[in-house]
């Protein structure tokens, strides 16, 4: 579009403008790949993002209703070198990180012509040496503290413009014959409104950001637009501090600017104060005479700009200026094309309530969209505050339900009592073998809990199923025993191989005594004692064994805390949460064993040949 080349060092953008984006900023991308698809670009403004603490990797982003590819890489250098259709840099790293960003950038000035810097708060030493270099390079710079730039139907830098729904009301995906330059991002977003309410359109707008010292001017942008035909009047909207608004009052006494100027200064409502005023930006504040905003507006006045009486009024006079242009015939009315169509992101869509869908699946036991972590709807400060406990907790994960103290401290001591049995035992075992084999903690883990089944830890399911039963069909002790060595079954919870009624497991004294004093009813552990009264008369290690004692204990409890009906009751312990807790509580145990083994050191086992029977003949 342009006559001759623009002033300065900054490059007029198009529809083959492509650029780099310094930081993983997928949602800026995605909004910058959304304009260019409204605009009908041939080819994605980004060709590739930088991010220098993870490997080359690519990231997906739709393209218009496809998807695409962006490749991230970890140095400028490379991607640069894989891009050369590159001019242009957005530069989303932090205030902190931005300087030595932009070291490494200019270091490519031959390719890179113009750069924006989105951080806000970059240090003013900082700042002006980039000024500096940038321009000993010739790059034209953009920021810091902006939102961007946009031209309508070519580039868009960053989230310049809003959302999709205001790039449509605001007509940004067509050019319109209005450019303008602020310092506020936010009051950008304004002007596209208001000039695309009152005229037909912008045909570019940038934000050189509200920092004291602006890598790029209003003169640097309002003499690109001069030089633009296709740029037919200009809009200025500066702010109360600094003096860069005389430089265009020059440029207006001077013709260099000879195109139709609004302008307005915004803040003048400090004069309404005794003393001195910082507004939200930086470089917002009056620091001596003619930076206020009251005198900016009356020296553009003086030099031929169309300056309003109010922002109010600012709208009115874009409009009389392009009214006043159009029927000179200096703007052509243009056509107005179809609305183009871009899908609407389906969290969006949601969010606004457009959409539905069923989720992927669901869960009702704890939440982390908010503040903080909940447990069945239960914040886990409260849950502190409280003292809950490991109990508390498993209560509300497990079974959706605040239990009572008393059952919280019983699951508690079920994990202890069932928390290790020794080194002896298949499972614990088996973790040390792992341990001993150089496999990590969850490997060794891993291999023992796959030990827990039918002949490991599964007696407590059984058991508390065979007692229950018995007592719902209304049996007696007796009548159950008998039952049960006629069909010839083994009695599960009953027995074992060193305790007896003279030797008792201290274990099983700690479950029980606490559950005859606390709980409501011990309808299912009082039948299970009773058949451990028969069946010690056979054999004196015939005993109610922890498993059992566990098991019996746990229906109880379930059945008569007041938390839970009977059927409900019943579905807990067939969705296995018994054998969940045996899991749980042995889980300590071999993380101790797996621990023990490595502190210790040892090595490799590899199990003795004298303790092994090998048989080579016939069997």
């Amino acid at each position: 579009d342009d006559a001759s080349p623009p002033p300065g060092n900054l490059i007029q953008f198009d529809a083959n403008t492509r650029c780099i984006v310094y930081g993983l900023q997928q949602r800026a991308v995605q909004g910058m790949l959304d304009f260019d698809f409204m605009c009908k670009r041939e080819k994605p403004s980004v060709a590739a993002m930088i991010f220098p603490f993870s490997g080359n990797h690519y990231v997906k982003f739709y393209w218009g209703t496809s998807e695409m590819l962006v490749p991230v890489y970890t140095t400028i250098k490379e991607a640069l070198s894989k891009n050369a259709d590159v001019s242009v840099m957005v530069n989303f790293a932090s205030f902190r990180s931005v300087y030595e960003s932009m070291l490494e950038t200019l270091e490519f000035s031959e390719q890179i012509r113009t750069i924006a810097i989105i951080a806000e708060g970059v240090p003013e030493s900082q700042t002006r040496k980039i000024i500096q270099m940038a321009e000993a390079k010739k790059v034209g710079l953009i920021g810091p503290a902006t939102v961007g730039g946009i031209k309508p139907g070519c580039f868009r830098i960053g989230n310049t413009g809003g959302m999709l729904d205001n790039i449509v009301s605001s007509k940004l995906y067509r050019p319109g014959s209005v450019a303008y330059v602020s310092k506020s991002g936010g009051m950008s977003n304004e002007l596209n409104n208001i000039i695309a309410h009152n005229s037909d359109g912008v045909c570019e707008g940038v934000a050189i950001g509200g920092d004291r010292y602006p890598g790029s001017r209003f003169i640097d942008h309002l003499l690109r637009y001069q030089q633009n035909p296709a740029v037919k009047m200009l809009v200025l909207l500066g702010e109360v501090g600094g003096v860069d608004e005389y430089d265009v009052c020059d440029a207006l006494k001077d013709g260099r600017i000879t195109k139709p100027l609004v302008a307005w200064c915004i803040g003048t409502c400090a004069g309404c104060f005794s003393y001195e005023v910082q507004f939200g930006h930086a470089g917002a504040c009056a620091r001596g005479k003619g930076e206020t905003a009251a005198d900016k507006n009356a020296a553009m006045t003086e030099a031929g700009a169309r300056v309003p009486k109010s922002f109010a009024d600012f709208g009115r006079v874009v409009n009389d200026v392009y009214l006043e242009l159009r029927n000179a015939g200096t703007i052509v009315p243009m056509v107005e094309p179809e609305t183009p169509k871009v899908p609407m992101d389906y969290t969006w869509a949601k969010r606004l309530g457009l959409v539905r869908k069923p989720a992927a699946f669901i869960s009702s036991i704890s939440d982390d969209r908010g503040e903080e972590i909940k447990y069945c709807g239960i914040g886990i400060s409260q849950i502190f505050e409280e003292e809950l406990g490991v109990g508390g907790v498993l209560s509300l994960l497990w079974f959706r339900r605040k239990l009572p103290p008393y059952a919280c401290k019983f699951i508690e001591m079920v994990l202890m009592v069932t928390a290790d049995h020794g080194p002896a035992v298949s499972g614990a075992h088996n973790t040390i073998v792992a341990s001993r084999a150089g496999k990590d903690l969850v490997s060794a883990l891993c291999s023992g809990l796959l030990t827990i089944g039918p002949r490991f830890g599964g007696a407590l399911d059984e058991a508390a199923r065979m007692m229950t039963a018995a007592v719902d069909k209304g049996l007696d002790p007796l009548s159950f025993t008998k039952k049960m060595r006629k069909e010839n079954k083994l009695i599960m919870g009953i027995g074992h191989r060193i305790k007896s009624l003279d030797n008792p497991d201290m274990r099983v004294v700690i479950i029980k005594e606490f559950a005859m004093k606390h709980f409501p009813s011990n309808k299912i552990l009082e039948f299970a004692l009773g058949v451990e009264q028969i069946t010690t008369r056979k054999r004196g290690n015939l005993i109610l064994n922890v498993d059992g004692c566990i098991a019996v204990c746990f229906v109880d409890l379930l059945r008569n805390c007041g938390a839970f009906t009977e059927d409900e009751a019943d579905d807990l312990i067939a969705n296995g949460c018994l054998n969940g807790l045996f899991v749980l509580g042995r889980s300590i145990g071999f993380i101790g064993h797996y621990l023990d083994q490595k502190r210790l050191k040892q090595r490799l086992y590899r199990h003795p040949w004298d303790d092994i029977s090998y048989i080579t003949g016939d069997m």
